[in-house]
């Protein structure tokens, strides 16, 4: 879907324009995304796995949820959205807890030059695994891995396809935060 969103600046500041998504992606203009990043008490992570149809890295596993914020939407707003639309889960914007704003900024073979601000979230996921209902135009599947999986995970991404093997350092600050919230 070609939605409008908010243009940013090189700095994250919201420069008052708006655009569709995929002239910001041709042209490269500065946006800002919700991502959320769901564990549990156990010390798992939800992992979703970038549905087939995406034209970014079909199928490789990443966040639990992203997508960009809407023009006019707030940062949490567009978190909550995005988890009930990927996932069917309905959840406050009280249970989000904001990590930092991460900058990733990448150009793609296919011609898509993301210039993205990564807001992102934690959440414990308090439901059962079964209880999510992934998005298909999104989300291929869905898992719960612990932080050695992960982290081994991680260790062999540029030769395993399993992660986006350019967002490493993003993935270990993200761990990192979920750790120290469960300790």
């Amino acid at each position: 879907m070609d939605e409008y969103i908010d243009i940013a600046n090189e700095k994250g500041k919201l420069t008052g324009q708006t655009e569709l998504k995929s002239v910001i992606h041709k042209k490269g203009l500065y946006h800002h995304t919700a991502h959320v990043w769901f564990y549990t008490k156990a010390g798992k992570i939800l992992l979703s796995q970038r549905s087939a149809k995406k034209v970014i890295c079909p199928l490789l596993w990443d966040v639990s949820v992203a997508g960009h914020v809407d023009a006019g939407e707030t940062i949490e707003c567009a978190a909550v959205r995005e988890i009930k639309e990927e996932i069917g889960l309905d959840i406050s914007e009280s249970y989000l807890h904001k990590i930092g704003v991460f900058n990733c900024f990448k150009s793609y073979s296919n011609g898509i030059i993301d210039n993205e601000f990564h807001n992102t979230f934690i959440c414990e996921l308090k439901k059962p695994l079964s209880y999510l209902t992934p998005q298909k135009e999104e989300v291929e599947a869905l898992k719960l891995v612990n932080f050695k999986t992960f982290k081994t995970l991680l260790d062999t991404s540029d030769t395993n396809s399993h992660f986006v093997a350019s967002n490493l350092d993003y993935y270990i600050k993200v761990i990192n935060h979920i750790k120290t919230k469960l300790s």
